[in-house]
């Protein structure tokens, strides 16, 4: 489980500029929950997974995998357990190597490389398979430089990197953002197939309403650092992008759109 209590984040303290994000935010995500989460522009969706992964620091409260608090764990650490997939497709991947390069580097996330080669060549056997896997013919193309590959390439690949090694969460920050409505699609499939294989928890901001409708068994709306809708289950599965919209346009009237 992961858990956020009572959290506070300002920017700008001190200053004209300052801003309060988040004021006593809680959030409680229960292991393998695959939760959706919406929200109009400044709404907290992405700082929210910031402050889960250790990207930026809290002003207080506290954060908790399970019963242990990472409050003020250091992101590469919070990266053993954590899996990220970011928005830009080259975030993800390191361009100037080859797949197997960079497939080695995603199978040694938290060892120690020491002086032994970083490249094992018993498991190329074993990237090729999972690469296969993808559907893209990636496997066959194991000297290539990912920068050579398309977007939607570097981002299946980005996914499956993030899950090689055994973690506890997967967060996927708008990760289909930059693709074109194809290669969208395909990324979303093989998501949701990740996850389920992997029966992994996961939070996935997207500002794709259908996406966020049809995928994951629970839904955040985000507005002003709160979540002003928070559907789960059966509740969840009747949500249509409709009622979705109707809750932006509702946001809208009150800021005076």
């Amino acid at each position: 489980m992961l858990k956020l209590n009572h959290i506070s984040k300002y920017y700008n303290t001190g200053t004209i500029n300052e801003m309060c994000l988040f004021q006593d935010f809680n959030l409680s995500v229960e292991e393998g929950q695959f939760v959706s989460v919406v929200g109009s522009n400044g709404s907290g969706k992405t700082s929210m997974l910031n402050i889960i992964c250790g990207s930026i620091p809290i002003d207080s409260g506290s954060i908790y995998i399970g019963e242990e608090n990472i409050t003020y764990m250091p992101e590469f650490k919070r990266q053993r357990r954590i899996g990220r997939v970011y928005q830009n497709p080259a975030m993800g991947t390191c361009p100037h190597m080859t797949i197997l390069e960079n497939m080695a580097l995603a199978d040694n996330k938290g060892k120690a490389f020491n002086l032994l080669p970083g490249t094992n060549k018993k498991r190329i056997d074993l990237y090729r398979d999972r690469l296969k896997s993808l559907g893209l013919g990636l496997e066959d193309k194991l000297s290539v430089k990912v920068g050579a590959l398309s977007g939607g390439q570097r981002q299946a690949m980005a996914l499956l990197m993030s899950t090689m090694t055994p973690i506890e969460f997967l967060i996927l920050d708008e990760h289909t953002a930059a693709l074109d409505p194809k290669t969208a699609e395909i990324i979303m499939e093989l998501t949701g197939k990740v996850v389920k294989e992997k029966k992994l928890t996961t939070i996935m901001v997207t500002h794709n309403l259908r996406y966020a409708v049809e995928y994951g068994d629970r839904l955040l709306m985000m507005h002003q650092g709160r979540a002003i809708m928070d559907e789960a289950g059966e509740q969840k599965a009747a949500l249509c992008i409709e009622d979705l919209l109707e809750q932006f346009n509702a946001i809208s009237i009150e800021c005076g759109n």
